[in-house]
């Protein structure tokens, strides 16, 4: 449908809602775009040289210099209603209203001078948790991001909707820090008062995504459902695992498991119901992507509609270059979850009956698959031990040791010992396995050892959900305390036992025994508070 708007100017097209862009103050004097499938969306981005097309029809486009999330960047509005359930710190950095109006001044400014490209999609498979979120941007393939990454309404509903929550996306709006409070010219604020978001300084698309997720992880702790960085599978006798960990560490990776159904690759809410997933679509790392090592990701990245951030083509045939990392070791791909061929549509599943850890150990001395108590479970959980991978962030260049709460520090808008309690009761309730899995290094730390492989990551977690391994028997790691799997069929025994892949065992046990320190010196902050059972359940 298009009609004329009482904006000079303004046209709208697609499917427009009859709650309109004056809800959110906007007047514009271009055109609107409500609500574009994909084809057209293709022709709009290429008409305005958003991108360019890849061989077999993805869509590229460039981010730089921002090809990651920008955490330091990002601020909460602190105001009344919600002030006092917030955790202030460095994750949640407060910004005056009057700071954030500035701001959004600028934004609404330059919105309303543009063509704009707007999106009402949901947050949440659960139809008693849904959000309802309006995208509005001036940029083609970023709408596009969101038709990939959200739930996808049908064009009946459309109409009707009415957001709950709104994404003002204004990627070359750059604050002045001086006069705004800012650290830098990007921003990405969130006021839970007023139900928005509003972002400029960048073009990364995950903050579009992120800052929706950081939403969640406020609202629904109220509704006893437990928000979580992690992705989902489900087996053939319906059995669930959930992979937690930061970007980087195999979320997306091990849970496209061709022999089991994926509920989501990212962010999910644990309910009354079982698990659901918050997305519609998967955001892949795909440096180094290969079809041999991960064949359904490969092939979604080769589909129209899939948006390539930040790869290079080659110059005779515009294929993609997954091995090269010149723009940024970052590289994603943003894709429908339908693409992945075994995806559950709805992506729904009942309480699960695993949950794996992943943590990326850059000193190369945790197990590679090892069996946790409940009171172990809460020490990972609160710890979040991984390496930040190069590129995922800003000045990120290689491999570096750090602790995110929850695996998801930067989205927790409340106090981790929320979530962590959360996760305690439910792994009561339903008596879920944990594991911990280190997809990390192997024979050494970062620059010595290799990563470990994932053909046999594969092997250890399939062992792990099918039950095999609560056969064997299991050694308490004399560091960590953990309980490792003696054996696994098809594992060389020493990969097992990481002092026995190292050249220097002496060195092993150096750093080995320096992790540990630091796992110590990190879990002091949430001693207070925190069982006796759970402070204790970490490294000797």
């Amino acid at each position: 449908m298009s009609r004329e708007t009482d904006a000079p100017g303004g046209l709208e097209i697609g499917v427009a809602s009859r709650h309109g862009l004056e809800l959110h103050g906007l007047t514009p004097t271009q055109a609107i775009h409500w609500n574009l499938p994909p084809a057209r969306i293709y022709e709009e981005a290429i008409r305005r040289n958003e991108g360019e097309l890849a061989h077999m029809g993805g869509f590229t486009a460039i981010t730089a210099p921002h090809t990651g999330r920008s955490p330091n960047d990002k601020y909460t509005v602190r105001e009344e209603a919600t002030g006092s359930a917030i955790d202030w710190g460095t994750v949640n950095v407060p910004m005056e209203p009057e700071q954030f109006h500035a701001l959004r001044a600028l934004v609404v400014e330059h919105l309303n001078e543009r063509e704009l490209f707007v999106r009402d999609a949901r947050a949440g498979e659960d139809p008693e948790a849904q959000v309802a979120v309006r995208l509005i941007t001036p940029n083609a393939w970023h709408n596009l991001f969101a038709y990939n990454m959200f739930l996808r309404p049908s064009v009946s509903e459309m109409p009707d909707m009415r957001p709950d929550f709104t994404i003002l996306h204004a990627p070359e709006v750059r604050a002045d820090p001086e006069s705004h409070g800012t650290r830098s010219p990007t921003f990405v604020v969130v006021n839970f008062a007023e139900r928005e978001v509003i972002i400029g300084g960048t073009r990364y698309a995950g903050e579009i995504k992120k800052s929706s997720f950081s939403v969640l992880n406020f609202l629904l702790p109220d509704q006893g459902i437990l928000p979580m960085h992690c992705s989902a599978n489900i087996g053939e006798d319906g059995d669930v695992a959930l992979f937690f960990g930061l970007s980087g560490t195999g979320k997306t990776t091990l849970s496209a498991d061709p022999e089991r159904g994926l509920i989501g690759d990212d962010e999910h809410g644990w309910g009354p119901d079982g698990v659901f997933n918050f997305e519609g679509g998967c955001y892949a790392k795909v440096i180094n992507l290969s079809p041999e090592a991960e064949p359904e990701i490969f092939k979604a990245t080769q589909m129209f509609g899939t948006i390539l951030e930040n790869v290079v083509l080659s110059d005779d045939d515009k294929a993609v270059l997954f091995e090269d990392g010149a723009i940024t070791e970052n590289t994603r791909a943003s894709y429908p979850i339908e693409y992945i061929p075994n995806a559950v549509i709805p992506g729904r599943g009942g309480h699960p009956q695993n949950v794996v850890f992943l943590t990326c150990d850059a000193f190369g001395v945790m197990p590679p698959i090892a069996r946790l108590t409940p009171a172990q479970a809460m020490y990972h959980f609160i710890s979040g031990y991984t390496a930040k991978v190069a590129g995922t962030e800003r000045g990120v260049t290689e491999p570096k040791a750090a602790f995110s709460a929850c695996f998801g520090a930067p989205f927790l808008p409340r106090h981790p010992g929320v979530y962590a309690e959360m996760l305690g009761e439910k792994l009561r309730e339903h008596g879920s396995g944990v594991w911990l899995v280190n997809t990390g290094w192997s024979g050494g730390g970062y620059g010595v050892g290799s990563r470990m492989k994932l053909s046999h990551t594969r092997r250890m977690v399939s062992a792990a959900l099918s039950g095999e391994l609560d056969e064997g028997e299991f050694r308490t790691d004399p560091v960590f305390g953990i309980e490792v799997p003696a054996e696994v069929t098809g594992i060389p025994t020493e990969v097992l036992t990481p002092r026995k892949t190292w050249d220097d065992p002496e060195a092993y046990d150096e750093a080995a025994k320096k992790l540990a320190g630091m796992f110590r010196a990190n879990f002091e902050k949430y001693a207070n508070g925190t069982a006796d059972e759970v402070r204790e359940a970490g490294p000797v």
